[in-house]
């Protein structure tokens, strides 16, 4: 922490802790003083309302120490899901770890997806290929508990997250670890659903080293993982109204486009994400054009 030698922490109260904290986070964070309400609660255990009414508290010396090395970390770019352990997904509280992708917002859309792919079918079978920390097949199966659903990574480490994110929310769901279809047996799903790693080799630099690569890097076009999938899933999916879901970097359509097509793919529906960029492709088996 920046300020750290000058402050005195057998005083240091809350309000003059968050002072610090901004100061030393505005270099390296579009929302220091978020970032610091936000380590600050979780570093003393109480809620950032209580903070913010009683700014003139003092802090107990542990509590100090542990906000200053949490403020610290930010500080090198470590994202804040990974200092508290935590990231909110679809309204659900999921634990993460540097060995999983921290869940992203337009990530959602992926879930909202499948959930209207299934729509009406009884007990849909859903696989999440590449599940992380089990974010898209967690929260599908809370939204609809007959599904049936499946979710690989080949990150045992990856794969003992997303297990523990389930139990602790109740939720039954086949984890298998497996290079994407490979230890799937013959099963066949009626939807399929991927965030898989697209960024470009050359892109996963600053904040993003944080992340475990194998989740991020996609190739020198990002789109190694999707040629993959592509290829293999047809062999994966129930006929002849199986969906693949397929999420992408915004600038990655036309291209994903044109790979589908030349895979036997048609490109049913192209949805963007909130902030209006391109996210995801909804594929179906056979042969066609971008809507």
């Amino acid at each position: 922490m920046g300020a750290r030698r000058s402050l005195d922490l057998a005083h240091l109260t809350g309000g003059a802790a968050l002072v610090a904290a901004v100061d030393t986070l505005a270099a390296v964070s579009e929302t220091p003083r978020l970032d610091g309400e936000v380590l600050l609660a979780f570093a003393t255990g109480r809620t950032r309302a209580s903070l913010l009414a009683f700014p003139e508290r003092t802090l107990d010396v542990a509590a100090a120490e542990r906000f200053m090395a949490l403020v610290a970390r930010r500080a090198t770019g470590e994202p804040l899901a990974y200092l508290t352990g935590e990231r909110e997904f679809f309204s659900l509280p999921l634990a993460v770890s540097a060995e999983v992708l921290i869940p992203r917002a337009e990530t959602e859309l992926l879930v909202d997806l499948a959930l209207r792919a299934i729509g009406r079918r009884a007990r849909p079978t859903v696989l999440d290929v590449g599940t992380g920390s089990g974010a898209i097949a967690i929260a599908v199966k809370r939204a609809r508990p007959d599904a049936q659903i499946t979710a690989s990574d080949v990150s045992a480490a990856a794969l003992a997250v997303a297990r523990a994110n389930a139990e602790r929310l109740g939720v039954a769901i086949q984890w298998v670890e497996s290079t994407w279809f490979a230890a799937l047996g013959d099963a066949r799903f009626d939807v399929i659903v991927s965030n898989p790693p697209y960024v470009r080799s050359a892109d996963v630099c600053g904040a993003l080293e944080f992340e475990p690569r194998l989740a991020l890097d996609g190739g020198a076009d990002g789109l190694d993982a999707h040629r993959a999938l592509l290829t293999a899933a047809p062999a994966r999916l129930e006929l002849p109204d199986g969906v693949l879901l397929l999420e992408h970097g915004h600038e990655q359509r036309t291209q994903l486009t044109a790979l589908a097509v030349a895979n036997g793919w048609r490109v049913t529906a192209a949805h963007d994400d909130l902030a209006g960029r391109p996210r995801v492709l909804e594929l179906e088996l056979g042969q066609g054009g971008a809507p």
